[in-house]
């Protein structure tokens, strides 16, 4: 039987974080929304990992959906580390990108949204970040899940 916060299936994120002209890209499910008005976007990020370091030291991010057929991306830009791989070099040359609002970002995903860090709170073997949506893009309703990730034989759930 599933673990109880298995149970639903969950959308698939990408946060994207940027040190100079570098971006890092990582997979994130646990993602929430705590407001509407403004709204607050809620991250837990995963320690020792580039991301979270990116995060620490800056002020916004750019979330993603994922898109359904983006499922191959999970490998690469979620189990694979970002302190040890560099995911934009590998990006950029698989053509992966496109630009939003000035910012590096992957192509065809479902949405974007533009964040600005709010607070962070370390909460056991993740960092929750809350974030501010500044501005997003709905592009289609197409998104990738777990459910798919787990039929995918990419995740267990």
């Amino acid at each position: 039987m599933q673990r109880p916060w298995n149970l639903p299936s969950y959308p698939v994120y990408s946060l994207s974080t940027y040190w100079g002209d570098r971006v890092n890209m990582n997979v994130c499910t646990y993602v929430s929304a705590f407001s509407m008005k403004p709204k607050i976007i809620g991250i837990a990020l995963y320690e020792n990992t580039r991301t979270l370091e990116n995060m620490l030291n800056t002020e916004m991010a750019i979330l993603q959906l994922f898109h359904q057929d983006q499922y191959p991306l999970v490998r690469m830009l979620g189990k694979k580390s970002g302190m040890h791989w560099d995911k934009d070099a590998w990006l950029r040359k698989k053509q992966r990108m496109t630009l939003w609002h000035g910012y590096p970002v992957l192509s065809h995903c479902s949405a974007y949204m533009e964040l600005a860090k709010k607070e962070n709170f370390k909460t056991g073997d993740h960092t929750l970040f809350l974030f501010e949506v500044k501005r997003f893009k709905s592009c289609n309703s197409d998104l990738l899940t777990t459910q798919i990730l787990s039929e995918k034989k990419i995740i267990r759930i």
